[in-house]
């Protein structure tokens, strides 16, 4: 006896199914099922995974969803791909349609497809088209004997499903807070026609009868559904676009004269080693189909004179030639075959990175040249996670919301709402603290929500373009900023052979473009920004060299920072392309995974003697110390050592960096000991490379792609070394750096830059950089609305800078709100003194006072007789300006307490190295921090900290972490005591004590 599963839902039925497709397909083989359908609610959104994993466990894979809108119900089976695309369009007239009607579309694209419904108002229209392929659901607890009596009524057969969503009782719990958590409510106020069935589950063949003995037609139709339904779906083919109507021969051809063309550009004549390189990736481009693809991205890249081609793609010639990507993979020795290869099945992608307020207009393009019709972006499909898991679970149990944002505040990244009862307590965060059983429920469920489907949003910038209709490959959806959107995230999408554009929005880019701006406006002087050299600059090398590189893209952060200090401390790199290359390495090992071998690297390139594992690695590794720091370089080890072709091994690569099964990993792993061992290479010479091979698990960077970042990182850091106050105003209005703008003007005093509060006639929106002043911007003042800002800048264009406040109160019509903002941002003291701010509060007054009630005019002179009240104190002042900016702008918080800094006589950051392997004392304001876990899974932190001379790293062992991390509150001056630890020429503190700095009256 069996049956096939024609609706089963999975964790991809939004907020509805409970299962992961692995679990559904484990299980649907136990009980001897051999065919399953994954029948997700309203969407497709797991089907290439599912036909994957289905295949893997021996199953046949239909394709399928449940259909529910309007009260109006309806399981949909794919018997062919005409099935297919006409599933996928009615899919998406449902969610994008507000007068969408089941049966009336269904009337209109149900060829090939299998409908089965228990509900008559769809089954009736249906029926009078025609009976074929038109099925009674019966499903034991849905009212069965009524859907057994609409079958024999309307003449239609019956077929019987589980309407599977369960597949153990206890799944019954978390599919009740799903619900709960989508419509909003209680778990106490759901109502069972809001939920699944308790019975909804996977069942046995025999189980599943035993409900139909009086039916068994209904078990054996579900074998005619299935067989005659496709389960052969092969979605490998990729779908490219087609470049403005043109033929492939006329896309290649095109594309071919301007690569060649490109090439005159780039090295003004061409060579041997140019020409080889450039035949040989366009004989691949050619072979592959890939000529419209590259077509399509220039003509995106074209809308903005400033972008970053990165990724793999940045290893192309082509694509350097068409002036996609920036650097040049011929003097960089980039490994093309991590791009495109022969056996290479799947489409590569190329992602563009554009400024980031250009990104928008870009989109813009790209949909009025191909149409909503032929392109969509691609989802991130959000899945409950870590705090919101916690915070969503707990509101349906009916914990207050101050309740559930004390706890959840207090979660680090060592312990999320992922993790039990029993590790939350033992988090120093709360120790001393008992759980209550409620808090340890919702931590239990919390955990089982982790993974699940919630909704879908835009991903941050692939585009999917096809050339004929996009709602024929996948379903589409309408995202809250209007954009069609595909249902499925970038996996997924390219494994069903979407090719993706990955249009991406780069606040450093909008940095560059704003500071060499702001430079022309000042100086004159113009950069062109494809051409531009900023390594032959001396003090930008040296900028880089010394780690100075806060604010400069990708090279900022506190341990990259570091880690350019220690390469660089006893090294003097010189030449400019030998600098760069460092930098190239420089951003590719800094990834977590990498940390036990960047000591070595950094001694290695420091000096220390070293040998190759293998003289076979001798090439492949040479010019990373023999280490492996690339991407491609798991492709390039495993060729050399084991024979993998450049096909297997970067499947190797894949497998690796996307966390693919484990089974397959294993199969590689094999595969490289076998192919090691056939060249008589040492098993533990093999377990080394290996090691290093895992060492890029999750988040890591090919060659090419740190070598586009390293290419914009330069850039920055000759503006910060030749233009700093331009630069640092750029940085801050961008609002897209590694620190807080209090930071960044801290580094702008350290830098010798002045920094000047934010003036009604010398002030902007963004900060303003010029010479060694850098001005606030009236961006930085809290609650000021955008209509103040706008009505300010447009009156001052207009009549010229303000004479007086009164003046102002004359020109600028503005809600009193914004008005006294400005007051007590200090906007008017260059006007009037900063003594005057409560006369001028009160002049405000008395214009509103004065005004006619009907209006919010300030315009006319008070007629009220004001007081003339005293300044405010400096205490006040200082007061208003962090009320107003968030920070103070006027100086640094330290220097309030510089009382109580001169009686502790503590080291100043810019002095610590000279107290390497001693114990003191220093005063440092937070700046920023990561926990992590130590190799025993125990939490730790590394902080930086700032004084008035410098910033400085220090490092919260566990044992420290444990008593001090609730101290780490980030609002105060902090007084830290510890030792200085040195390794490669750089100091940090290893924090024994810390206390608070308390400020005395």
């Amino acid at each position: 006896m069996s049956y096939a599963a024609l609706h089963v839902h999975s964790a991809f039925s939004p907020q509805w199914g409970v299962r992961s497709v692995e679990d559904i397909c484990a299980a649907a083989r136990a009980l001897g099922l051999r065919h399953l359908a994954l029948t997700d609610r309203n969407g497709l959104y797991g089907v290439p995974h599912f036909l994957e994993v289905a295949k893997a466990h021996g199953l046949l894979p239909l394709i399928g969803a449940e259909t529910v809108k309007g009260g109006q119900r309806a399981v949909l089976l794919a018997r062919d791909a005409e099935g297919y695309a006409n599933l996928c369009r009615l899919l998406s007239d449902l969610h994008c349609r507000a007068d969408f009607d089941l049966a009336q579309s269904l009337c209109v694209l149900r060829r090939g497809l299998t409908v089965l419904s228990d509900d008559a108002a769809v089954l009736m229209p249906l029926r009078r088209q025609s009976r074929a392929n038109l099925y009674v659901e019966l499903s034991p607890g849905h009212q069965m004997h009524r859907a057994l009596a609409l079958s024999r009524e309307l003449g239609l057969p019956p077929v019987a499903t589980s309407r599977a969503v369960l597949l153990e009782p206890q799944d019954y719990e978390i599919h009740r807070v799903l619900r709960a958590i989508a419509l909003n409510t209680k778990l106490s106020r759901l109502s069972p026609d809001e939920l699944a069935g308790e019975g909804d589950r996977l069942l046995s063949p025999q189980h599943l009868a035993d409900f139909f003995p009086h039916c068994p037609q209904a078990l054996d139709n579900t074998l005619v559904v299935a067989a005659d339904c496709r389960s052969d779906w092969d979605f490998s083919a990729s779908i490219f676009p087609a470049f403005r109507g043109l033929a492939d021969g006329e896309a290649f051809a095109a594309l071919e004269l301007r690569a060649r063309q490109g090439a005159l550009w780039r090295y003004g004549q061409m060579n041997v080693r140019i020409e080889e390189r450039l035949c040989k990736e366009l004989s691949l481009i050619r072979d592959k189909g890939f000529a419209h693809y590259f077509l399509v991205v220039e003509e995106l890249v074209r809308q903005s004179p400033r972008t970053c081609g990165r990724g793999s793609a940045a290893a192309s010639l082509v694509a350097y030639c068409l002036g996609i990507t920036h650097v040049d993979p011929i003097a960089y020795n980039l490994f093309f075959e991590r791009f495109l290869n022969e056996g290479r099945l799947d489409p590569p992608d190329i992602d563009i990175d554009f400024p980031w307020d250009e990104r928008d207009a870009v989109l813009d393009f790209a949909f009025q040249r191909y149409g909503a019709r032929r392109a969509a972006m691609v989802a991130n499909q959000v899945k409950f996670k870590g705090r919101s898991s916690l915070r969503e679970v707990a509101k349906v149990f009916g914990f207050q919301e101050d309740e559930i944002k004390t706890l959840t505040a207090r979660l680090s990244g060592y312990c999320t709402a992922g993790r039990t009862a029993a590790a939350i307590a033992r988090d120093p965060q709360f120790k001393g603290e008992a759980l209550s059983d409620d808090w340890q429920q919702v931590l239990r469920l919390a955990q089982r929500l982790d993974g699940q489907l919630r909704h879908l949003s835009l991903h941050c910038g692939g585009l999917v373009v096809v050339p004929d209709e996009i709602r024929r490959y996948v379903p589409v959806e309408v995202a809250a900023k209007g954009l069609p959107l595909i249902q499925w995230e970038k996996d997924q999408a390219e494994a069903a052979g979407l090719v993706k554009i990955d249009i991406l929005g780069n606040r450093s880019l909008a940095v560059i473009r704003d500071a060499l701006a702001a430079v022309k406006r000042h100086t004159g002087r113009e950069i062109d920004y494809a051409t531009w050299q900023p390594l032959d600059d001396e003090r930008t090398r040296q900028l880089l060299r010394s780690g100075g590189t806060m604010g400069c893209f990708y090279i900022e952060s506190p341990a990259t920072r570091q880690l350019l200090k220690r390469m660089f401390g006893e090294r003097q790199v010189t030449e400019a392309a030998d600098l760069f290359e460092h930098l190239v390495m420089a951003s590719s090992i800094i990834r977590p995974a990498a940390n036990v071998f960047i000591r070595e690297f950094v001694a290695r390139m420091r000096g220390k003697a070293w040998t190759p594992l293998h003289p076979l690695l001798d090439e492949v590794l040479n010019e990373t110390y023999g280490l492996a720091v690339y991407q491609e370089q798991i492709t390039q080890v495993a060729m050399a050592l084991a024979d993998f072709s450049a096909f297997e091994g970067d499947q190797l690569r894949k497998i690796i960096s996307k966390k693919h099964k484990a089974q397959t990993l294993r199969d590689y792993h094999e595969k490289f000991l076998a192919g090691g061992r056939k060249k008589c290479i040492d098993g533990q010479i093999l377990g080394k490379v290996w090691a290093q091979i895992l060492s890029f698990s999750g988040y890591s960077f090919c060659k090419p792609h740190s070598a586009s970042y390293a290419l914009v990182s330069c850039k920055s850091a000759w503006l910060k070394a030749n233009y700093p106050a331009e630069f640092m105003a750029a940085v801050i209005s961008n609002q897209g750096g590694f620190y807080s703008p209090l930071a960044y003007l801290s580094e702008a005093r350290r830098m010798g830059l002045e920094v000047l509060p934010p003036d009604i006639n010398a002030g902007d929106h963004p900060y303003i950089g010029q010479g060694r002043e850098l001005r606030v911007g009236f961006m930085q003042i809290q609650g000021l609305s955008g209509a103040a800002v706008k009505a300010l800048l447009a009156a001052r264009t207009q009549g010229g800078e303000f004479v007086s406040f009164r003046d102002f109160l004359r020109r600028v019509r503005m809600d009193i709100a914004d008005t006294r903002l400005l007051i007590k941002a200090g906007c008017f003291d260059a006007l009037e003194g900063k003594e005057r701010r409560p006369a001028l509060l009160w002049e405000l007054l008395g214009h509103r006072h004065a005004a006619p009630a009907s209006s919010a005019s300030l315009f006319d002179e008070p007629a009220l007789e004001l007081p003339t009240p005293p300044a405010y104190a400096d205490k006040q002042v200082l007061a208003q300006e962090l009320e107003t900016l968030g920070l103070l702008a006027s100086c640094h918080p330290l220097v309030l307490h510089r009382g109580e800094i001169a009686r502790l006589k503590p080291v100043f950051a810019c002095r610590m190295a000279e107290w390497s392997k001693r114990y003191i004392t220093m005063i440092g304001w937070w700046v920023t921090g990561k926990t992590v876990q130590d190799k025993d899974g125990r939490p730790m932190e590394f902080v930086s900290f700032e004084d008035t001379t410098g910033i400085f790293d220090a490092t919260f062992f566990p044992q420290a972490y444990a008593r001090f991390c609730r101290k780490l509150s980030r609002l105060r001056p902090y007084v830290l005591k510890g030792k200085v630890e040195e390794e490669f020429g750089v100091t940090t503190l290893t924090v024994e004590w810390v206390g608070f700095l308390e400020k005395k009256e």
